[in-house]
């Protein structure tokens, strides 16, 4: 089997599950969905209207009975409508269609199985795409679903036959990204493409995505033409304020207006209807009633309209739903609703569909916000400041366009050094992520953490889930993909003055230097509650920079100028102190004074005009008697951020200095481990089989899906009755005699605080009193009994996993025992965890000192530690039916990491790709 391309024919409309729209190269949407049996005369049509060449290409031979024969294994081997699978032979098939027409198919049938599972291995793909579809990515796009869907069943690796000559398909299949083999016999080549999801595929997949979502955003961005349907011919209407941003802008190109009761709006020609329009515009603004948004969306999409921007608010979930369909199906981007708008400063776009009371004056800060009033907030604040908008984007309600795709945006459009965020919900976290880890190294990214108020899982099962909150999670999201996340908008226009005009810190230490030493002091209180260090000062640098104060000077960190400084002393001393190389950033808190005459504006033009030279180390100005919270002072060679309070120049500070520790170190890699994900997956398929619903697992069942990942554990045997408790101590006892018994029962979570557990048993008269005390008060509930040695000393750990629906599974990391909830001593990162992201793991908790050897124990096996973090992330990124899994206590000592207790949770969740390349679908 091989693939091909040929024209594109008719194919019926489908309603069938499993569909998906996603973007090709050049940003049209295409729908790829599961084949049924009765698309059989489609897609006969479509091997039919194939070229005699791309028969032979396709068949290695020019015939239509091979054509009919193709067509007829979709009627016999598809999957019935309504299924999402494969069908029970091994085979599946994907159609690529665009506005009802087949442009392409992509099938698979196995060809070989796991001994060991019973699950295929292999699979025989075939590829056909539509001739007049061919260089736009169709083939590239049904791939990626194929292999995506193929792993999900059990397949490891794809194999393909095709001539040597067929150029274009081979290409296609190296250019995939995966581990591809190529074996030549004669005229025939056989390729073997390997389904292991490593990062060089993820970034391949990306890098197609990246092209085709900027491609699909230019109508909305980058516009020729835009109309604003809703345009009203009174004052104080919506669509006539966007109107005129739009004529009062610089937008370069043709602006229309929608409006059937009116001639004329603002100057602008305005037409009854979208369809009566001269020409088809590439944007439309919709600013019309809820009911009205669908009718007006889908005359937008039959005239051809590529863009829609929906200031409109209060759709019910019924139009919401048909909205969104309108835009899958015409191939329109969709903007809100319930959003202010959006602009674009660059000099050759002008465009401002806003709003707003204000153009956004133009710069290179790329902002995006749910909500319209943070937006305004927003663009207000930079606007104080006097840093200027590349492009600003009110995603509203965020039923298409999403934060992942203004990041794509501003990581290509070359103006763009600036990112903010204000997004209160996340569609596909993963996804997110990975495209922010990468466009951070390449400017900042800082957002405001809404929502962290939620109200905890007071009422969750396990330790984990209780410690895992919303907060929690997404602090590990913008943690792990260098994202400068701040508490509100004022502490974002903070750090976003710092990392606008500053250097970066190369560390945490600090200097302050002062005209009042009481300033001094408050500056420096600041600066260590941020967790900046204020070193002292090497007396070579103590003796440099008294010998250009005034006397009465003091050098120890606070440096205290007093107030007789002078603007040339104050500078020599900053200069003095930032090339010492004892410091990374200098503070500089001023206090305006009557006692000489560099006071005020003249003390700040010390720090602002510096004629030698740049300075390269961050400096920052905390100005008492200031009005603004923060501003910027212009310079010899760029601006200083002045702050009229030192708490928020220290939290500046230490935002830019967090976001220099993360560009410092390379990026982490996911490390490649020896596991068992068949047999896991198998033992959980078992599992689910008995128990639909799902449940917490057995300690035999827990065990097995722990060894399947080489987590360590305890020693242990299972007993049902007093008699086999007894031999299961005598073989299981240490060197010290002593065993330990635990009851167990479907359900039970915390055996400390039932009491459902006896320690320290030494001999069989203690293991029979201990069983008989369970037994009599657990009668009626007790499955049996789990006997362990009694474990040595050492720390106790806790380590867990909870599958968020959104954001997937949470690694969480802390002090154990009983008291784990008690002391909440926890960190938390979103898997796959890389060797950096288990690193920070161990080393954020408060205990971690004491894995270190602190308190006389000597360290713990740390590589251990680090190995059953990244096992335990391993087992949560393959098992998606693992809702929560604990892990408590986890026995640490210097030789060792075993695990002495495990509650694992299974659901019955079908597998998702997060970084399968598709546009957002309403939930």
């Amino acid at each position: 089997m091989t693939g091909s391309t040929a024209p594109s024919s008719p194919a019926p409309r489908t309603t069938a599950d499993g569909a998906a729209h996603a973007l090709l190269a050049d940003g049209t949407t295409i729908r790829i969905r599961c084949a049924r049996p009765d698309d059989h005369d489609a897609v006969l049509r479509l091997y039919e209207a194939m070229s005699p060449e791309y028969l032979r290409l396709r068949f290695f031979v020019a015939s239509q009975r091979s054509a009919a024969q193709a067509a007829a294994r979709v009627r016999r081997r598809a999957a019935p409508a309504g299924s999402t699978g494969a069908s029970r032979s091994g085979y599946r098939a994907l159609l690529a269609e665009y506005e009802d027409h087949l442009i392409g198919i992509a099938e698979y049938e196995s060809t070989g199985t796991d001994t060991s599972t019973a699950g295929p291995v292999t699979a025989e793909i075939a590829l056909v795409v539509a001739d007049r579809w061919h260089h736009r990515g169709v083939g590239t796009l049904l791939l990626e679903h194929l292999v995506s869907a193929a792993r999900a069943d059990g397949i490891t690796a794809f194999t393909a036959d095709a001539l040597a000559e067929n150029h274009e398909v081979l290409k296609v299949f190296a250019d995939l990204g995966l581990s591809t083999a190529r074996h030549f016999e004669g005229s025939e080549v056989r390729c073997v493409v390997q389904l292991d999801q490593t990062d060089a595929y993820l970034t391949s997949v990306e890098a197609r995505g990246r092209t085709a979502d900027v491609a699909s955003l230019h109508p909305l961005l980058r516009p020729e033409s835009v109309v604003v349907v809703g345009a009203g011919s009174k004052p104080g209407s919506v669509g006539r304020a966007v109107l005129r941003n739009l004529r009062t802008g610089s937008f370069q190109g043709r602006v229309f207006a929608v409006n059937p009761r009116a001639a004329m709006v603002l100057g602008v020609h305005a037409y009854p209807s979208v369809g009566s329009l001269p020409l088809v515009p590439d944007l439309a603004v919709l600013a019309v009633p809820a009911d009205r948004v669908p009718d007006v969306a889908e005359e937008c999409g039959k005239f051809g309209v590529r863009a829609l921007l929906t200031i409109s608010s209060g759709l019910d979930a019924a139009q919401a739903r048909a909205l969104l369909d309108i835009c899958r199906g015409h191939g329109m981007r969709l903007v809100g609703p319930n959003c202010l708008g959006l602009a674009n400063t660059e000099a050759d776009i002008g465009l401002d569909a806003t709003f707003a009371a204000a153009h956004p004056a133009p710069g290179t800060a790329g902002v995006a916000v749910q909500s319209g009033g943070v937006g305004i907030a927003l663009l207000s604040g930079l606007a104080r400041l006097g840093v200027g908008v590349s492009s600003f984007v009110s995603l509203g309600d965020k039923y298409d366009v999403s934060g992942n795709d203004l990041l794509q945006w501003w990581e290509c459009d070359t103006t763009t050094d600036l990112a903010l965020l204000h997004l209160e919900s996340f569609g596909n976290p993963r996804a997110f992520s990975r495209t922010a880890r990468r466009v951070t190294r390449r400017m900042p990214i800082l957002t405001v953490d809404a929502g962290r108020t939620e109200a905890g899982r007071t009422a969750a099962a396990s330790h984990t889930a209780a410690a895992a909150t919303r907060t929690m999670t997404r602090r590990a999201l913008f943690t792990q993909a260098g994202i400068t996340a701040t508490d509100s908008v004022s502490e974002l226009l903070e750090a976003a003055a710092l990392l606008y005009s500053q250097p970066l810190p190369s560390g945490a230490r600090v200097a302050v230097v002062t005209n009042a030493g009481g300033a001094g002091v408050l500056a420096a209180d600041a600066c260590a509650e941020a967790g900046l260090n204020l070193p002292p000062l090497d007396t070579c640098l103590i003796d440099d920079v008294l010998g250009v104060l005034p006397d009465g000077s003091t050098a120890t960190n606070p440096v205290d100028a007093t107030a007789a400084v002078s603007e040339e002393q104050l500078r020599a001393c900053v200069d003095r102190i930032a090339a010492s190389g004892c410091v990374d950033a200098v503070l500089v808190a001023l206090v305006p004074t009557a006692v000489a005459a560099a006071t005020g504006d003249v003390l700040v033009r010390s720090l602002t005009h510096a004629p030698d030279r740049r300075r390269d180390k961050t400096v920052v100005a905390v100005l008492i008697d200031q009005e603004q919270p923060v501003r910027l002072l212009p310079a010899t060679t760029g601006t200083v951020p002045g702050y009229a309070e030192p708490q928020a120049a220290a939290r500046a500070l230490a935002h830019a200095v967090e976001r220099g520790r993360w560009l410092a170190r390379p990026p982490g890699t996911v490390p490649e481990l020896d596991v068992d994900a068949p047999r896991a997956r198998a033992a959980v398929e078992a599992y689910l089989d008995r128990h639909p619903e799902g449940g917490w697992l057995g300690p035999a069942e827990c065990a097995e899906l722990l060894s399947c990942y080489g987590i360590p554990q305890l020693p242990w045997a299972w007993a049902e009755t007093e008699d086999d408790a007894v031999l299961a101590a005598e073989r299981l006892k240490g060197p010290d005699g002593l065993v330990v018994l635990k009851a167990h029962w479907p359900g039970l979570l915390h055996k400390a605080e039932q009491r459902a557990l006896h320690l320290d048993l030494r001999g069989d008269t203690q293991v029979r009193a201990a069983y008989r005390d369970l037994e009599t008060r657990f009668g009626h509930l007790m499955t049996g009994v789990v006997v362990q040695p009694l474990a040595p000393r050492g720390t106790e750990l806790f380590a867990g996993v909870v599958q968020d629906e959104i954001f997937g599974p949470l690694v969480l990391f802390g002090l154990g025992g009983t008291a784990t909830e008690v002391l909440a001593d926890h960190a938390a990162r979103l898997a796959p965890l890389t060797d950096h992201d288990a690193h920070d793991l161990i080393t954020a908790p408060r205990c971690a000192p004491l894995l270190f050897g602190r308190g006389g124990g000597g360290p713990v096996d740390l590589e251990g530690l680090e190995q059953l973090l990244l096992r335990l992330s391993r087992l949560a990124s393959d098992l998606p039916q693992l809702a929560e899994a604990d892990l408590n206590p986890i026995l640490a000592r210097p030789e060792r990491i075993t695990a002495l207790d495990a509650r694992i949770r299974l659901l019955p969740r079908p597998s998702q790709d997060p970084y399968l390349r598709q546009l957002r679908q309403l939930r």
